[in-house]
């Protein structure tokens, strides 16, 4: 590989002329912006203790009340960007949010997208566009961007759950913002998974051209994990995964992010191909160690980790273990990059 010109060869009254004009030579930048082979990414594998996690989220709830705050939430930044980074990879933002009994966050609007992965406690709800989604542990609740969304706890333990938004997409376009409003008004009748959703392969009789953007946004996991344990029964030996959809027409449900889960068996190994796509994994259940290049995470119930763009990741579970993979390939395979490479 040619080694390209540095700015250290160039004179200095040239730099100084080219400073003046407002430009500079890309030979110097090139291999940073555009490194062969493949991407030489920021990111860093993450690892997120939840049960170390658990009281700093709790005492927040005593130091900020809700209404102080919209959004209770520790937010989980990349080691790669350091503490304080709005981001978990680069496309992905992550936080764990915080609802006690009796509070609701108000309700917005905001052009990223977000999902909740429910981590603990029963008696939250979310509301999105007037439809009361029950948000149990396990559960993957979408609030699509432009969708108005609010927050209730109608329980008596503390509820939190996962946030997962392209926030750091909109915010490098600069696109990023919200609005704040009423609380919505609830549909009087249970949401779309309990109603039209409840069976695979079985929709609404209507015209295709009449339905919902985003027809279905919860997710419940005891449905899920019974298609996983299905799906492990009678398969070939490998891990059992299925990705979460939009029943209408099996596109990813959301525009930039995707979300798969995946049951390993006690003892049970996976070697992924090496993936274009960054990821977020949220462990629902189990025990297990994951080696992501050099670093090894060894994961329990709740916690979460992260691995960068063509990671070589490597899971073993010590006992049954359940988790959500949260990636960026919908928004690849949009862009017509998303590639996945033999080990």
């Amino acid at each position: 590989m040619t080694q390209l010109g540095t700015l250290d060869e160039l004179p200095q009254d040239y730099r100084d002329a080219l400073s003046e004009a407002g430009v500079a030579p890309l030979w110097p930048m090139m291999r940073n912006v555009l490194p062969h082979g493949k991407p030489n990414p920021q990111t860093r594998p993450g690892y997120w203790n939840y049960q170390a996690i658990r009281p700093l989220l709790l005492r927040a709830g005593e130091l900020t009340p809700v209404e102080k705050a919209e959004r209770r939430v520790l937010v989980l930044s990349d080691p790669g960007r350091g503490v304080g980074a709005m981001q978990a990879t680069a496309s992905l933002y992550l936080g764990l949010q915080l609802l006690l009994p009796g509070e609701t966050a108000p309700a917005h609007v905001h052009t990223p997208s977000a999902t909740r992965i429910v981590v603990e406690g029963r008696g939250g709800f979310t509301v999105v566009d007037g439809e009361k989604l029950p948000m149990e542990e396990g559960d993957l609740v979408l609030t699509p961007g432009g969708d108005w969304h609010d927050h209730g706890h109608e329980g008596s333990e503390p509820v939190v759950w996962l946030d997962v938004l392209d926030l750091p997409l909109f915010y490098y376009l600069e696109g990023s913002y919200a609005k704040e409003g009423p609380l919505q008004a609830q549909r009087n009748r249970p949401d779309a998974s309990l109603v039209e959703y409840r069976a695979a392969g079985l929709v609404p009789s209507r015209s295709r051209s009449t339905a919902r953007r985003y027809p279905m946004t919860r997710f419940p996991w005891a449905r899920t994990e019974e298609a996983l344990r299905e799906i492990a029964k009678f398969g070939d030996g490998g891990i059992a995964e299925v990705d979460y959809v939009n029943p209408e027409t099996g596109e990813d449900v959301l525009p930039v992010m995707g979300f798969t889960a995946m049951m390993l068996a006690a003892g049970q190994t996976d070697a992924p191909p090496l993936r274009s796509s960054s990821a977020a994994f949220h462990v629902v259940k189990g025990r297990g160690r994951t080696t992501i290049d050099d670093t090894v995470i060894n994961w329990g119930p709740k916690d979460t980790f992260t691995a960068p763009p063509f990671a070589r990741i490597d899971h073993q579970a010590d006992e049954e273990s359940f988790l959500v993979r949260a990636h960026d390939r919908p928004l690849q395979d949009k862009l017509g990059y998303y590639e996945e490479r033999n080990r």
